[in-house]
């Protein structure tokens, strides 16, 4: 009497090797479903480790960042009110840095929505755009002295954290974060319930010769052992083959993304860690395939037996 395909192994009697179950090539769906789960999963995780990074570099980025806006109607009078706040924060201690943003730069940032209109100032009036990076974090108070200090020379002088521009953006990569975790937790659920029907499925269907495995002196453990040997080489194959999918789907993502050219998405990239934590997907997947056979074979055994 022999198990089929998914039990392959090898029982010690009495010192003497007995072949109870006949050694295989791969076959069956176990591989494949396991192939689509890794592949997924290492998708999943390289979305929420790129997402973590965007938000930290865009973060470290913005820093310390505020930008003052001179919105003026009329060009001479923004001109010196941008030139008189320009001079006041270069003269304060808590101001690390301090840039004016060309009219040109401003002008080419609005063309794709203005067009040509976008470098006529009579035309569409744009504000004074000044950027600066304070020393340490930017707070309400800092703000507020901030506004304070340019309310007299430049009333019509605006200030705002560049953090408070992005906080809708860091709110939705959050998400985005807490979606990709889900579904890695989600996938290895769905991969371990896989492993469990086809432990189940193989244990029932031949009952008879596990009783008989039983009654030449096989123990519970051994039993286990060979769903164990079998599961691991079917779930390193698929991890594998799994691995290599999603590494090409990656890729593939990874040109798309790269073709927009923007600086936010840019600081989305993959570092040698995270590259080496991908490549760990299969064998932890190997490893829950493992565990999850051994545990629902010994688990089996105790009632049928």
């Amino acid at each position: 009497m022999s198990l089929p395909g998914f039990l392959r192994g090898r029982v010690r009697l009495g010192g003497e090797s007995a072949r109870i179950l006949p050694q295989a090539r791969l076959s069956g769906p176990m591989p494949w479903v396991i192939a689509i789960m890794i592949a997924l999963t290492v998708i999943a995780v390289a979305m929420g480790l790129a997402l973590s990074n965007l938000a930290r570099n865009a973060q470290a980025e913005i820093a310390g960042g505020v930008t003052v806006q001179v919105v003026e109607a009329a060009p001479a009078e923004r001109e010196r009110q941008a030139e008189t706040a320009l001079s006041i924060l270069n003269n304060r201690e808590d101001v690390v840095q301090v840039r004016r943003v060309p009219d040109e730069e401003l002008a080419a940032l609005l063309e794709p929505w203005l067009g040509n209109a976008a470098a006529d100032a009579e035309a569409i009036p744009t504000p004074a755009l000044i950027d600066l990076r304070l020393r340490g974090a930017v707070t309400d108070g800092r703000l507020e002295d901030l506004r304070a200090a340019l309310a007299t020379a430049a009333p019509s002088a605006r200030v705002d954290a560049q953090a408070s521009w992005l906080a809708p953006v860091f709110s939705t990569i959050a998400s985005l974060q807490f979606l990709a975790l889900g579904l890695v937790v989600l996938l290895a659920a769905t991969s371990a319930a896989a492993v469990w029907l086809a432990a189940r499925s193989a244990l029932g269907s031949n009952q008879d010769t596990i009783e008989v495995i039983h009654h030449l002196g096989g123990t519970d453990g051994q039993i286990a052992g060979i769903f164990q040997r079998s599961i691991a080489s079917d779930a390193l194959f698929g991890g594998l083959a799994g691995l290599m999918i999603g590494f090409a789907a990656i890729l593939l993502l990874g040109r798309q993304f790269a073709a927009l050219g923007s600086g936010l998405v840019a600081g989305g990239g993959l570092n040698p860690l995270d590259w080496v934590i991908i490549a760990a997907i299969p064998f932890a997947g190997m490893l829950l395939a493992v565990v999850t056979a051994r545990l629902t074979v010994l688990a089996a055994l105790r009632r049928i037996l």
